[in-house]
């Protein structure tokens, strides 16, 4: 694969983590009994999405050419991003929210969970609960199933995008 190719890659999946129209149809789903405060679940919706996204890209192109340089692209494309993210917050509410540095420690939690479950079946299975955990409720099914399905998602979508473009 060409750099401009690889670049390209990481462009679409980079596009493909802060599009909303996934998370909107999650929240869309999730029901009115779900004991987790709604904005929370949205927040952390679309960070799971933009962190598995990465996650992803390592494990499938685990021994990949093009890993380091997807990744790369990916990540890179994504700090700054949130760095305009993290502007913008401190501009609306004077705070200043190191969104990046957010989305690292979310992702070091969530494999750091997974770590501790290496005989999980399915990533999803142990991310649910910690998705959920972190939205306020371990124990509420709807928002364990909401971030499965983010999850389970996300992964199919990197997926069958890796294949198409023959990268794994």
């Amino acid at each position: 694969m060409e750099r401009s190719e690889e670049k390209k890659a990481g462009e679409d999946l980079f596009n493909f983590a802060i599009d909303r129209e996934d998370v909107k149809m999650l929240m869309a789903h999730l029901p009115e009994e779900a004991d987790s405060k709604r904005s929370t679940v949205e927040y952390e919706l679309q960070i799971l999405k933009i962190i598995s996204i990465g996650w992803c890209i390592s494990y499938y192109l685990e021994n990949g050419a093009q890993k380091n340089q997807l990744l790369e692209s990916h990540w890179q494309a994504v700090h700054e991003f949130s760095q305009s993210i993290s502007t913008t917050t401190e501009l609306m509410i004077g705070n200043n929210i190191d969104y990046f540095q957010m989305l690292k420690e979310r992702l070091d939690m969530y494999v750091a969970v997974m770590t501790q479950k290496p005989d999980a079946p399915e990533p999803a299975v142990v991310i649910g609960p910690e998705f959920a955990r972190t939205c306020g409720n371990m124990d509420d099914v709807f928002t364990v199933m909401t971030g499965s399905r983010m999850l389970i998602a996300t992964i199919g979508s990197v997926k069958e995008y890796l294949d198409t473009i023959k990268l794994r």
